[in-house]
């Protein structure tokens, strides 16, 4: 389940279906509409990112069919479709730039660009299957011109404009930074920007990455494996840094990481000690999800018990 940048709704994904909900409030939600278009299960969504397009009208689904499409929330139907892939799509992402970057089991990434849908460059590297993709400008990608003040704005435009300054912010001078996790247990840092080859490839993971993660200040990466451990690697030069044994989610500041796992257990672990600092016990079994809120003062988890569970800082 995704939220749009803008706030104002929401997409889970499932088996064939897409369906809308539009936020009435923060805790009441109805469904706008389901719509039919992929021929097989909905792997990942990713919103178009606000300062591109004030409000959020737009995101994109990857699916089991091979392909991707991008969705318009105000037509409410299809409008792109993106063909090219010759195995399913596992993960997508919205970039800041206005690209949109879909991962494989043919062991491409691709780029497109989204007026027209065509593609734009062809990422090869992976021996296996891409299992995760993460960008360095994810954060204020995700979170819009939204921060943890709680500050309101007046208009969609004010919100794309302090949302474009945040990411430009973000993005510094430099290009837009991307990393893919695959099942050959190695991950690539990419500058598709500039070049269609990998920058660096980061290795020393013992099984398939299943998921990789930029902090929020996009100085690290954080990379979760089936070996049982979560890798730390600087996020710029993609050296790596330490490995967590015992088991991703970042705190605001990009001080703390969290690590979820199958023996039911969380782990917060502090960045700059390398060592871990908590142990959050309670759930009954494995845990596959976790994620930091944007203020920094919560947590929510879940897992194979079917449980969804909320921790306070």
């Amino acid at each position: 389940m995704l939220g749009s940048s803008d706030g104002k709704a929401i997409r889970q994904s499932t088996c064939g279906r897409v369906p809308l909900y539009t936020s009435i409030s923060y805790d009441i939600y109805m469904i706008v509409r389901g719509e039919r278009g992929h021929k097989q299960w909905i792997t990942a969504i990713s919103w178009e990112p606000v300062h591109l397009n004030a409000p959020c009208r737009r995101f994109v689904s990857a699916s089991g069919d091979h392909d991707a499409r991008i969705w318009d929330v105000s037509l409410r139907k299809c409008v792109i479709c993106l063909t090219g892939h010759t195995d399913a799509i596992t993960c997508v992402k919205w970039g800041g730039d206005g690209v949109i970057y879909t991962g494989s089991k043919d062991c491409t990434i691709k780029v497109w660009e989204t007026s027209q849908g065509k593609l734009i460059r062809e990422l090869k590297g992976h021996g296996n299957r891409v299992n995760s993709l993460a960008l360095s400008t994810e954060y204020v990608l995700r979170t819009g011109a939204f921060d943890h003040t709680g500050k309101t704005y007046s208009s969609p435009d004010e919100v794309k404009k302090v949302a474009l300054e945040r990411y430009n912010k973000m993005k510094g001078n430099g290009p837009e930074r991307l990393v893919s996790g695959s099942d050959e247990f190695t991950m690539f840092l990419w500058e598709p920007a500039v070049s269609k080859d990998y920058r660096t490839r980061m290795t020393g993971h013992q099984q398939p990455v299943n998921h990789v993660h930029f902090s929020p200040d996009g100085q690290w990466v954080a990379s979760a494996s089936f070996d049982r451990s979560v890798r730390l690697w600087n996020g710029v030069t993609g050296k790596f840094i330490a490995a967590f044994r015992g088991h991703i989610g970042w705190s605001a500041d990009s001080r703390l990481l969290l690590s979820g796992s199958e023996d039911s257990m969380l782990k917060v672990w502090d960045i700059r000690t390398q060592k871990l600092k908590q142990d959050l016990p309670g759930h009954e079994n494995e845990v596959y999800a976790v994620d930091w809120s944007p203020d920094g003062e919560k947590v929510a988890s879940g897992g194979k018990d079917r449980v969804l569970k909320l921790w306070m800082g």
